[in-house]
């Protein structure tokens, strides 16, 4: 084994070291004077500020090519709100089926079978670096699901599970996948995402996708518990259209709206979608090479087909880190971020709370690949100064 404490301290910073999972870095190229045109001061439900809202609708709706019918909002409370919104509007008309293989996912689970008291619920979970198996999934049934697992690194390989003709709905938390992956919106009928993910947006504001599929089950169901009115998304037994026009349920942040049309303009300029999933699978192929010569390191996720390529997750596998407990391994990682955050070299890199100790690292494509090349060179220097420090 190469000996850790080899690792030379590099000169090289990577010129954006902010790494995080989010909020994520923002785009190439990005500084506050995108933010000039807001309509500061100005109400979101005036003539121009509904234009604005509609604009980040409009450009979405084009940048993901959604099927014509599909119904696309801005919603408060992040991509956490957007998914409440769908949880609590829809599900009880059916039996669900809930995958979970982290934090987030088993977050969902918490909720529908403590806060919704679903009876009719199957739960299959996966531990960290795992996926259930997909195929235990009754079509009949709705699903709930995160596609990308942003805490363990861990995403489903592709929609191939989901039948076209189901019957249940599929319910798709996306947050950390939507322009980063192949996400096929015809075979889902919920799909949620926030801003401060790939897009490198601002943070407190989610989007919310639903198929018509899900509008039906919306104007035909009326769940028995009580909505909060940031969850109402019907009016006396009718979808309220109005806010798939722009015309949100509180008060949005026209910054962060101004923020995001600069995102999805810089998503149009590099080639859309299909450049941006390449811009994140190179960086992903950057840390695969970086893994595939460093004998201290491997990636949390058990399969490669399992890799996400934005929240990317790694564990600790030289022997005197295993042989620590989980506190000992935690100390080992905070100790290392924080000597590359003092450094200059990588900020907010440690792994999720609730996660196996070990550091995540942000590959959306809103990160250059030159950066995180410079990036892992400082990762060797980290881990052995600290191994270096602690054994």
């Amino acid at each position: 084994m190469i000996h850790a404490n080899a690792a030379p301290k590099p000169t090289r910073l990577p010129a954006n070291p902010c790494f995080s999972s989010g909020p994520c870095a923002k785009r190439p190229g990005w500084t506050v004077r995108v933010l000039e045109p807001a309509l500061v001061g100005r109400s979101h439900r005036s003539s121009a500020g509904r234009a604005r809202l509609q604009e980040v609708i409009d450009r979405t709706r084009a940048l993901l090519a959604l099927p014509a019918d599909y119904r696309v909002a801005v919603v408060p409370a992040s991509d956490t709100g957007a998914v409440e919104m769908a949880l609590w509007s829809l599900l009880g008309a059916r039996g669900v089926d809930v995958l979970a293989w982290e934090s987030f996912g088993k977050g969902w689970v918490t909720d529908i079978a403590k806060q919704l008291r679903l009876a009719d619920l199957r739960v299959f979970e996966a531990d960290y670096g795992d996926l259930p198996d997909l195929r235990q999934v009754d079509q009949d049934r709705d699903v709930v699901f995160t596609w990308n697992g942003t805490t363990s690194g861990v995403c489903v390989p592709d929609g191939d599970w989901l039948r076209a003709d189901r019957a249940g709905l599929a319910i798709c938390d996306a947050t950390s996948a939507v322009f980063a992956m192949e996400v096929p919106f015809a075979k889902l009928d919920v799909v949620t995402y926030s801003w401060q993910k790939v897009m490198g947006g601002e943070a407190a504001h989610g989007m919310l996708i639903l198929s018509p599929r899900a509008v039906e089950r919306l104007e035909s169901y009326t769940p028995p518990w009580p909505l909060p009115k940031l969850f109402r998304l019907t009016k006396q037994g009718k979808l309220t259209e109005a806010l798939f026009r722009g015309d949100t349920i509180n008060t949005p942040s026209m910054l962060c709206v101004e923020d995001a049309l600069d995102s999805l303009r810089w998503l149009e300029e590099i080639g859309g979608v299909p450049a941006a999933v390449a811009r994140s699978r190179a960086n992903l192929a950057v840390l695969d090479d970086w893994v595939g010569r460093t004998p201290w390191i491997d990636f949390l996720a058990r399969r490669p087909a399992w890799r996400s390529s934005t929240s990317i997750c790694f564990r600790f596998v030289d022997p005197r880190c295993a042989a620590l407990p989980a506190e000992g391994q935690q100390a080992l990682a905070k100790k290392m971020v924080g000597m590359l955050e003092k450094a200059g070299a990588a900020y907010d890199i440690n792994a999720y709370r609730e996660a196996p100790p070990g550091l995540r690292i942000w590959g959306g494509a809103t990160v250059e690949r030159a950066d995180l090349e410079l990036l892992t060179p400082w990762l060797d220097w980290a881990f052995a100064e600290t191994c270096r420090q602690t054994f």
